[in-house]
């Protein structure tokens, strides 16, 4: 243990609504707000005493104009608080997280609030501004195709065709699917989510507010032969609406602070922080880029993969998490194979949801969990995003207090 050592005080996630479904009326920074002020909460720290706020936001086009310091003024923290939106696609949380835990390792902070959020409900459709002709049919975008102009095809046909090239078939992404469900609803009966999650209000167009209570996308009469029978989408050979998350809408944020300015408050600590990694590779190496995050992690801390006794990896398509454990692995297919029996062991985005912003905290405090609900341990929170990037974060919950 170190005085300098970066500790996490608290975690907190709303849970994650299904497009257009429960938390639709809810703006993503206000969104933001409820998970800052629930973080903190349970963090016992003063909110005068963060010194930043750095928040992840994948689509802003649901929020526009500096998202981060909207949610700043809706939460509790002081108006007097410095904030960042982070804009790095799927990544966005979990830089924000990186972020927070360089700002305090180089002594520019004691405490940070970090994390993200998205309302992919409330994303506009986008209209051109300029026309060839003023009478006229118009054409209209919709920015949740995640569409650019670097690539001439759909996320989901070059992350088939990946998946593929590394001998991952339908059938194994179709698998894994159905295992994160299964998994996601043992732990969800065991109250395993409590940790990380707590109730929102949602208001209603018609009708009392609601409480909203549990994640919507999971679907508990998911089968191999209804995911057998759905026909791959955008021009993919595997990929599915079955074996990929949805578009959801959620907010989760995580509050760092120094362990002895941490100690000096008696405030909670849940785990360690060792190291932080970004890298990015070619516009088409989302299903891998989490494995070159975790390899790099690895090097700089002298271990292998099988040294991690738990692994996340987003489910930005089921595919994502069999080809990095492959990667992981060299190429040896039972190696893998061991990797994955500690990798999403509680279930993934495919069935929890992927709001953009929010999913990269979310990892992060979801293995926290894994490895307190173990007994402790090391363990590694990993994620795609934005045409071949990647980041990655080493935890340690050993010598958590």
């Amino acid at each position: 243990m170190s005085d300098n050592d970066i500790m996490v005080t608290s975690v907190a996630r709303t849970p994650f609504g299904r497009f257009g479904g429960s938390l639709k009326n809810i703006p993503m920074a206000s969104l933001a707000a409820l998970a800052i002020n629930e973080a903190i909460a349970r963090s016992l720290i003063d909110p005068a005493d963060i010194d930043a706020a750095y928040i992840g936001c994948g689509m802003i086009g649901a929020a526009t104009l500096t998202p981060a310091r909207q949610a700043v003024l809706i939460s509790g923290l002081p108006e007097t608080t410095p904030s960042l939106t982070v804009d790095r696609a799927c990544c966005s949380g979990m830089t924000a997280v990186g972020l927070g835990w360089k700002d305090i390792r180089v002594g520019a902070a004691q405490a940070i609030l970090c994390g993200g959020a998205d309302n992919l409900s409330a994303t506009p459709l986008l209209m051109p501004r300029d026309r060839d002709k003023l009478v006229g049919q118009m054409e209209i975008d919709d920015p949740l195709l995640l569409r650019a102009s670097v690539i001439d095809r759909s996320i989901a046909c070059y992350t088939s065709e990946e998946a593929l090239r590394h001998g991952v078939d339908r059938q194994a992404q179709d698998d894994w699917a159905l295992a994160s469900h299964q998994r996601y609803f043992a732990s969800e009966k065991a109250g395993y989510f409590e940790f990380e999650r707590f109730a929102v209000e949602a208001p209603q167009k018609k009708g009392p507010v609601q409480i909203f209570a549990t994640d919507e996308s999971p679907r508990v009469d998911t089968s191999a032969e209804k995911l057998g029978r759905l026909k791959a989408v955008y021009g993919s050979e595997s990929i599915t609406p079955g074996n990929a998350p949805g578009l959801n809408d959620g907010a989760a944020f995580i509050v760092l602070a120094r362990r002895a300015w941490a100690v000096e408050r008696d405030l909670p600590m849940l785990a360690r922080v060792i190291d932080y990694a970004q890298v990015a590779d070619g516009p088409t190496s989302g299903s891998f880029t989490p494995a070159i995050g975790i390899e790099r992690l690895l090097q700089r801390n002298d271990l292998l993969p099988h040294d991690l006794d738990a692994i996340e990896i987003n489910e930005a398509f089921a595919a994502t998490p069999l080809v990095s454990t492959l990667r992981l692995a060299d190429g040896d297919k039972e190696s893998a194979k061991t990797l994955r029996i500690r990798t999403n062991c509680h279930g993934g985005a495919v069935a929890i949801g992927h709001p953009l912003g929010a999913s990269g905290a979310r990892l992060v405090m979801t293995l926290i969990n894994s490895l307190r609900q173990r007994g402790g341990g090391l363990g590694v929170a990993a994620i795609c995003g934005g045409f071949g990037q990647g980041d990655a974060v080493l935890l340690d919950v050993g010598d958590a207090t």
